[in-house]
């Protein structure tokens, strides 16, 4: 009889590519965990891993029978979640992935309030590339993943939180800065500092202004990972670059008055809570949710805003 214990020895050894660090997020020694994962084979008379490569993969039936475990593994978890709703409790840990396009300006909205409010839930989180979100997701190796969607990709559930506005920053002796809106078909052909690649941001300014190689007239080649820093080298350097619009509430308002709406269309990103399908701390969720959404502004939440620029 196959037991829960092995389960989630496979599940840990599938994620983690590793019989040292399965047993370790285990909580058990290599040997133990390796017995019983070859128990198991033997049990059910079929090969789960093919050992010979590193690192591990699993063989064609362990790859159906680990999914397999992972539903059960879930559906167990429910009798957890039935008990805390009985109690009116909220108990449990909650690792969250989250855009470096996203962090800087949501995080410090909500999740110092998040935690004193709820601290029975143990929170971390993780600062990841869209992609690398999406890969932990569908591995457990976190809960939920706060991104821009549609992903377009099956097996996952998208809860969408808002809806920010894609915004033109301009340096202050630009010839944009004395407009109150520019058009898209305006910035075409202008020179525009860009994410690196792998964000998705940078997808989406690539899509919208159908950029291909904008950037050589700028004083230097340079793809940065934060959008603070693209800021100031808008300031410093000249040209433009596209910000979302969470990230103008903190700058001063000589700054803001730099942030230009775009024209043509409204172009927004759609902001959700993305789960894998296995997913059971629904009450987490929900609660997570409304600690955002209450820290949004009301008109963020619209849909009917602007027109979502996908990524993908």
């Amino acid at each position: 009889m196959v037991s829960l214990i092995q389960l989630e020895y496979i599940v840990a050894l599938d994620t983690h590519k590793s019989f040292s660090l399965a047993a370790d997020k285990c909580f058990v020694t290599q040997p133990t965990l390796s017995m019983q994962i070859k128990k198991m084979e033997n049990d059910l008379g079929v090969i789960l891993f093919d050992r010979s490569k590193q690192p591990i993969v699993s063989t064609d039936i362990g790859k159906i029978i680990i999914e397999q475990a992972r539903l059960v593994l879930s559906e167990s978890k429910k009798i957890e979640e039935l008990i805390q709703a009985s109690k009116n409790t909220l108990i449990g840990e909650l690792k969250i992935g989250i855009i470096p396009s996203l962090a800087p300006y949501l995080l410090p909205l909500f999740i110092g309030g998040f935690a004193r409010k709820y601290p029975g839930i143990k929170i971390s989180i993780h600062e990841l590339l869209s992609e690398k979100i999406a890969d932990n997701l569908l591995n457990e190796k976190i809960d939920v993943g706060l991104l821009v969607t549609p992903l377009n990709v099956s097996g996952f559930i998208e809860a969408p939180l808002f809806y920010e506005k894609i915004l033109l920053y301009c340096n202050e002796n630009h010839a944009f800065a004395k407009l109150k809106e520019v058009s898209i078909k305006q910035i075409m052909n202008e020179n525009i500092w860009l994410l690196s690649h792998g964000h998705c941001f940078r997808n989406q300014v690539i899509n919208l202004c159908k950029l291909k190689n904008n950037s050589h007239n700028l004083p230097f080649a340079y793809e940065s990972a934060s959008i603070e820093t693209l800021i100031k080298f808008v300031d410093k350097e000249g040209g433009l670059t596209l910000i979302p619009e969470l990230a103008i509430l903190d700058l001063p308002d000589v700054k803001k008055k730099l942030a230009k709406k775009l024209t043509g269309i409204t172009p927004v990103r759609e902001v959700s809570l993305v789960t894998n399908r296995v997913f059971v701390k629904q009450r987490i969720l929900q609660v997570l949710k409304d600690e955002i959404i209450q820290v949004i502004p009301k008109e963020m939440l619209d849909k009917k805003r602007g027109e979502i620029v996908e990524w993908k």
